[in-house]
């Protein structure tokens, strides 16, 4: 997955001690198969996460996406038994009907209030549809791929997920 926002995700997470694993949905990239509507993209999620189950037994699965992997993660958080839940510009424009089963672990969405693709105002109302649920952090002035707003982010990751987060 070669994206700047992606990125800053894995950055955030190996900065907070958390192993990352970063993959393409069917029919991206190198990837097999076609866009599946969601649902197949769901079950692409679940098969990473029961790999990473499988290959690490013990540890707790943190869930991660940007736009339209924002939404797959929040679909299938429950069903993984995610530890937390972190959505950077969720493309609830898109695929954001309310959840079938809301996430109940730790759930952050950061929104940039000028994202050109995810109006924040559909955010707003999903996060809305959605509790009790999900902390939504909205920056200003920010577009959806958060140019100039990256280290921002990964701080605001690392602070809301953190150690001292949990205190």
């Amino acid at each position: 997955m070669h994206n700047k926002v992606v990125h800053t995700l894995v950055r955030a997470f190996n900065e907070l001690g958390l192993p990352a694993l970063r993959f393409n949905f069917r029919g991206v990239g190198d990837s097999q198969g076609s866009y599946g509507g969601g649902e197949g993209e769901a079950a692409d999620l679940l098969a990473v996460a029961a790999h990473a189950r499988q290959t690490h037994p013990h540890a707790a699965i943190w869930l991660a996406g940007f736009s339209f992997g924002a939404v797959i993660a929040a679909r299938t958080a429950a069903e993984i038994r995610a530890a937390r839940l972190v959505c950077v510009a969720p493309a609830v424009n898109v695929l954001g009907e309310t959840l079938r089963t809301r996430p109940t672990m730790p759930w952050l969405i950061v929104q940039g209030d000028a994202d050109e693709i995810v109006p924040i105002a559909d955010v707003r109302a999903w996060v809305a549809a959605n509790q009790p649920g999900p902390e939504l952090l909205e920056l200003p002035g920010v577009g959806h791929f958060f140019h100039g707003a990256l280290v921002t982010l990964r701080k605001l990751i690392v602070d809301k997920c953190g150690p001292a987060a949990d205190n």
